[in-house]
């Protein structure tokens, strides 16, 4: 396999759009800095770095390369060797269980799952497409129950050539759209709430659960924050600005402190068509990708979504959305605060202060990492009241110097360069234009942000940069600096302490490399690991993480069938001897991606989502090269929620 052999269709837009990033700022790369970082790591002493390293965890050593002496890792699985086949693998001693499928049943009155035969109604009751954050939210909320609770899980994207017989590809599927298909896609965006519960070891879902729940691209929804009612909201089925219909192509996600999902719209601009050159938009339009010449051609039968006929439809979309999982008649809400861009989810977390802040990055080549944080302080007694921290705030994006310190920088309007005579007239355009803001600031260009988390036992903060193929040499400069970045890396922030706590609220932070994935027998590659890590160990393409109650990281991935090597799930300790030695735990079905890792509170259960098996350049409904999880003739590969256990029960790891 290449690297330009892609076979997941709106992947395939992602990563032709990329070959023209929509970034056209100079300002610097993240590998520019980190050239220097690697070459200066003295810096790490610094006082900033210093404190905030005592504070929040213990400093630690360089990287040092893979050859290097390995330490014991706290991970007690053996291996799974690298694979590329039909089937889902798992660790020895450990047991996946099929949870939920596309197309299983979610509310009352679906119908079974029947190929070739989807109506729309059908799948606005059944479980959606292309399924990739999970959240668990226990049952009863504020609890820590690890064998009954609920799960959030994301439908990013659909994939029309592996849903409907009869078309060879994606680009035939696109052009065969009709209103019919048209409208059974838009019911399989969106998102699933299904109650799930362990009985004997396994996992299943609870039918007629009072929180069952489908959120689609037709579920009404408000707009919170400063954007709400301002009038490059406002189209004409909604004159006030303050409703949306649906959310889109939903990629990562997080949870809030009371109990809510945070869920990110990622790659919106691929589902307008029209001519957005033509409009008053245009310049905005341009800054995110939109080009009017759409993956899904859904326009031509639904006007909101021809930025000619509705220029400001696309503005209600590339949004955090709020969801209370809790509540099935409570309206999703788009938190505005937090900015538009192709948001790779949020993760909030309680500042040492009790300000919340939630981190998010913007997933392309070229694009930012940013955190937002709250004007009033989290208050455990008000619940779900808690969620209007969310409208009222500070979105800021980070700045990356060479003396391994981070910068976040405000983006308020009147600020600096974001006036009236750069376009600005109010808050709500900053908002609305966040990418345009953060160039005119000179943010720290980075490498694909996708999903950023938050170790819950030390604090610092994981960000996961999946590639970068499309940085010139001139660009980079410096024994570590990597050109033509095909495998992608992780970087670790640290928050200096306050009072004992993690300061998530600083503006100042420490950062680090935790690993340059790639393969370390390759030394072209410029691969670093904690140490040495086995033949199946290493890994490409990093794309979403989870800790386990242990603090360890768990590395779920997104393109390593690039390299001949299905993707999958990777693990390692944090700190110690393991520290970033990583260790391979699950492998997907082929043309599958792993997404949306998450834990159970008592670690005992790994959740995991398997998205698009089968989609490769070869594989249609008819004739697809897996038919995983079903393998019966005639049934496509579904995308699939997976609950891992171990064996007799225990702790996932250990």
């Amino acid at each position: 396999m290449t690297e330009d052999r892609h076979y997941r269709m709106p992947r395939v837009l992602k990563d032709e759009d990329d070959l023209h990033p929509s970034n056209p700022t100079s300002g610097a790369t993240f590998q520019d800095v980190a050239s220097i970082r690697f070459s200066r790591r003295a810096a790490l002493m610094g006082l900033l770095a210093t404190s905030a390293l005592t504070a929040v965890g213990a400093a630690v050593g360089p990287l040092r390369e893979a050859k290097a002496a390995a330490g014991p890792s706290s991970l007690q699985f053996a291996e799974i060797p690298h694979g590329y086949d039909a089937e889902f693998h798992v660790a020895e001693g450990y047991e996946a269980q099929i949870l939920l499928r596309w197309g299983d049943k979610v509310l009352a009155g679906a119908p079974e799952f029947a190929p070739g035969k989807l109506t729309a109604d059908g799948q606005a009751k059944q479980f959606g497409y292309n399924c990739d954050f999970i959240g668990y939210l226990p049952l009863p909320a504020g609890s820590d129950n690890s064998e009954n609770g609920l799960l959030f899980v994301n439908h990013e994207y659909t994939n029309p050539h592996m849903m409907f017989p009869g078309f060879s590809d994606a680009k035939a599927a696109a052009a065969g759209t009709t209103a019919e298909t048209t409208a059974i896609e838009l019911e399989a965006h969106g998102g699933s709430v299904v109650e799930v519960k362990k009985e004997g070891g396994a996992w299943k879902v609870v039918d007629g659960s009072k929180y069952n729940r489908r959120i689609t691209l037709n579920t009404e929804m408000e707009v919170g924050g400063p954007v709400a009612g301002h009038d490059r909201l406002k189209t004409s089925a909604d004159a006030t600005g303050k409703k949306v219909l649906g959310m889109i192509n939903n990629c990562a996600g997080g949870w809030t402190p009371w109990g809510t999902i945070l869920t990110g719209e990622e790659n919106f601009h691929q589902y307008f068509g029209g001519d957005p050159s033509g409009t008053a938009e245009a310049a905005n339009h341009k800054r995110y990708g939109l080009k009017g010449e759409p993956s899904y051609p859904w326009g031509k039968f639904v006007d909101r979504f021809d930025a000619t006929k509705e220029p400001n439809e696309p503005n209600r979309f590339g949004w955090i959305v709020e969801v209370n999982p809790y509540e099935p008649d409570q309206p999703p809400v788009k938190r505005t605060a937090l900015g538009r861009f192709k948001h790779e989810g949020a993760q909030a977390v309680v500042s040492a202060d009790g300000r919340v802040v939630a981190y998010t990055g913007d997933d392309e080549r070229f694009e930012y990492v940013y955190k937002y944080v709250s004007n009033g302080t989290f208050d455990p007694a008000a619940g779900f009241a808690n969620s209007t921290l969310l409208d009222d705030g500070v979105l800021h994006v980070a700045k990356f110097a060479d003396d391994g310190n981070v910068e976040w920088l405000p983006l308020v309007h009147g600020q600096g360069e974001l006036t009236e005579a750069n376009g600005f007239k109010s808050q709500a355009d900053v908002l609305i234009e966040a990418r345009r803001a953060a160039d005119l600031l000179k943010a720290t260009k980075m490498d694909r942000p996708e999903d950023i988390e938050v170790d819950p036992k030390s604090g610092k903060v994981y960000v996961v940069l999946t590639k970068n193929d499309k940085r010139k040499a001139d660009q980079v400069d410096g024994v570590n600096a990597r050109a033509d970045n095909k495998w992608g890396h992780i970087v670790e922030l640290t928050p200096p302490a306050k009072d004992g706590k993690a300061d998530h609220a600083a503006t100042k932070f420490a950062w680090d490399i935790f690993l340059q994935a790639g393969d370390p027998k390759d030394a072209a590659q410029g691969a670093k690991y904690g140490g040495e890590v086995s033949e199946s160990g290493w890994f490409a393409n990093p794309d979403n993480i989870a800790f386990d109650p242990k603090g360890r990281i768990w590395i779920s991935t997104d393109g390593f069938p690039d390299f001949g090597v299905h993707d999958g799930v990777w693990a390692a300790d944090t700190d110690g001897a393991g520290r970033a030695i990583t260790k391979h735990f699950v492998g997907c079905p082929r043309g599958a991606e792993m997404c949306g890792p998450v834990f159970t509170p008592d670690g005992q259960t790994l959740f995991v989502s398997v998205q698009h098996p089968g989609e490769e350049d070869e594989s249609n409904f008819d004739a697809p090269t897996t038919r995983w999880p079903d393998f019966a003739d005639g049934v496509p590969p579904r995308p699939s929620v997976v609950a891992i256990v171990k064996k007799g029960g225990g702790e996932i790891g250990s």
